[in-house]
């Protein structure tokens, strides 16, 4: 799977990425050796630079966002994450989706993406895992800016019309598209030019990072902050853990924090020492992956934690959390899992740091979902990597109302980047990826994508759990290191529910009986609009956006070992 990295990439997970902490303690020469090493590739065979061909005749050109125009504005669509596309705005029927075909694609120089493209105001604003931000024609996707950020991007990114200072040099800004990164800084540039308005690190612990796609509501930006400490834990000579998961708000003029509340409460404090003698701090994790719901109605906010990274495993782990929105006071939490407690020491070599509790590391890596039933009730519904899915009232405390099994779970299982909701049904992907071992003639035993374990994806009707239909996961055939698992986050339109998976297919199924109404195989090459060669592979992380009559979606997120790739693919009736 190493070998399938560039040596870009092992690069830039030794400065900022899962390997950060062994980076830490390297020269800059060493973490260069060590990546062409493991990747077998030369540093600077990749096409870095962000100034591509095929840029728009007018770049940058005006920008202007309509009301009510057609737009996939952030992560979820919603501020309540339903990831449910209107008709108004999908301008696609069911009827339609059988005649989709490639309208155009777009390469990536630098290999894969993680961050789901925005679409506001005719241009699709997307980042990479190496730092790039791209603003594209949604039309034809010739590109009217790009721009390097010294690290990674794995949000979403929200556009909102401004009222602050003017980035310097670019005239009047009069739209902000917003991000964060993977070293937890916050960024605000204009949407016209990709100049900078301001950024603000929003956490200081040296291994924070922001993965969940920040939201914006009435002049303030709610940031979820996570970081790798997870992953520190595996060197027994790591005082593990100290980070806990927090929200912050900025204020969206200036940068400026408003308010941070954490996940746990209690700070931590030293516990008990490794066998090494290694002092261990806790509590400690309940980190916020996922982009925060709003809930404007009621004035709170909901999150979903993750596991704790050290003992003692607290109540708001593997939970549901409610905040204040317009003070950040706790309010309450519904816990799915007690005594998650893990890091990547339980089950390696050396387990010196693994914490006493050994949780399964079942947390919940997707956004929680609100709708409003048709009785007026309401409903706030959430996957977990466990593989469970619950529904539970957000205006009684988190009181569960139900819950229901769509997968086995597991470290890759269960519930990966999010299912959506329409009004009526949640409809939930599952993962449970597996791997098997394998023997290779030059690396020995090696671990590939098992063929025959994972995926599925099932609707569930929102007021009850009563599961509605379930369609089980297509074949790999004969292809190797291939996984039939649907990690990738899902959407909807109406009567259609697109869902990608790691065999390099993306597939639309009605919303009525799961049948399978279109299917696009992405293992292959692109001729894209900007000249630079592209594959197709893997469908993880982020879900496809509908706007306007076309379905735009990243192919190629290779990190779990599937099909690498570096396209950005808009399909539309008959390639129109």
């Amino acid at each position: 799977m190493l070998r399938q990295k560039s040596a870009e990439d092992i690069l830039d997970a030794l400065l900022t990425g899962p390997m950060v902490f062994l980076g830490m303690g390297m020269g800059d020469s060493e973490r260069r050796s060590v990546a062409e090493f493991i990747s077998g590739k030369q540093l600077g065979a990749e096409q870095l630079n962000a100034t591509m061909s095929n840029m728009c005749p007018q770049a940058p050109g005006e920008f202007t966002v309509t009301d009510g125009a057609p737009q996939w504005n952030g992560w979820g669509v919603s501020l309540a994450n339903t990831r449910a596309q209107s008709a108004e705005h999908a301008r696609l029927t069911a009827e339609q989706v059988p005649n989709l075909k490639l309208k155009w694609a777009f390469g990536y120089p630098a290999g894969t993406v993680a961050s789901q493209p925005t679409v506001v105001g005719g241009r699709i604003f997307v980042g990479t895992l190496r730092g790039q931000v791209y603003s594209l024609d949604a039309k034809t996707g010739c590109l009217y800016w790009a721009i390097k950020n010294p690290t990674g991007i794995r949000t979403a990114i929200t556009v909102v019309s401004f009222a602050g200072a003017s980035a310097a040099g670019t005239g009047p800004t009069k739209y902000v598209a917003y991000f964060g990164d993977v070293s937890a800084t916050v960024h605000a540039v204009d949407a016209r030019t990709g100049a900078e308005v301001w950024q603000t690190k929003v956490e200081t612990h040296p291994i924070a990072r922001v993965t969940g796609s920040p939201k914006y509501h009435d002049g303030r930006l709610y940031v979820p902050v996570t970081s790798l400490e997870e992953a520190s834990g595996a060197d027994p000579r790591y005082e593990c853990c100290t980070f806990r998961g927090n929200l912050v708000a900025l204020d969206a003029t200036t940068g400026k924090q408003i308010w941070r509340t954490y996940t746990i409460l209690e700070e931590p404090k030293p516990t008990w020492k490794n066998p090494n003698g290694v002092q261990q701090y806790g509590p400690a994790g309940a980190s916020i992956w996922s982009s925060p719901t709003l809930d404007v109605e009621a004035g709170r906010i909901y999150v979903t934690t993750g596991d704790n990274y050290s003992d003692p495993a607290t109540k708001t782990s593997d939970a549901i959390v409610a905040f204040d929105m317009k003070t950040g006071k706790f309010l309450w939490s519904e816990q799915f899992l007690a005594n998650d407690a893990w890091n990547v020491a339980c089950g390696s070599a050396d387990e010196s740091n693994c914490p006493r509790a050994k949780g399964p590391d079942l947390d919940f890596g997707s956004s929680p979902i609100l709708q409003k039933l048709a009785d007026g009730k309401r409903v706030l519904v959430a996957g977990q990597k466990s593989g469970m899915v619950f529904g539970i009232d957000p205006d009684n405390n988190g009181k569960r109302l139900w819950e229901q099994r769509a997968g086995k779970g597991g470290l890759a299982g269960g519930v990966q980047w999010g299912p959506a909701a329409d009004t009526e049904f949640m409809y939930v992907a599952v993962s449970d990826m597996g791997m098997t071992l394998t023997e290779h003639p030059e690396l020995g035993s090696i671990a590939l994508l098992d063929p025959k374990v994972g995926g599925g994806i099932h609707a569930y009707r929102l007021a009850t759990g009563e599961k509605v239909w379930s369609v089980p996961p297509s074949s790999c055939g004969e292809r190797k290191n291939c996984s039939p698992a649907q990690s990738a986050a899902i959407s909807v339109i109406p009567g259609v529910v697109f869902s990608g998976s790691e065999d390099s297919h993306m597939r639309a199924y009605s919303t009525k009986d799961g049948k399978v109404l279109w299917d696009h195989d992405a293992n292959q090459e692109y001729k894209t609009v900007n000249g630079v060669k592209a594959n197709g592979g893997s469908f993880d992380a982020s879900g496809p956006t509908i706007v306007d009559g076309v379905v735009y979606m990243n192919s190629g997120y290779g990190q779990f070992g599937g099909l690498a790739g570096n396209v950005l693919l808009a399909f539309s009736v008959d390639g129109k």
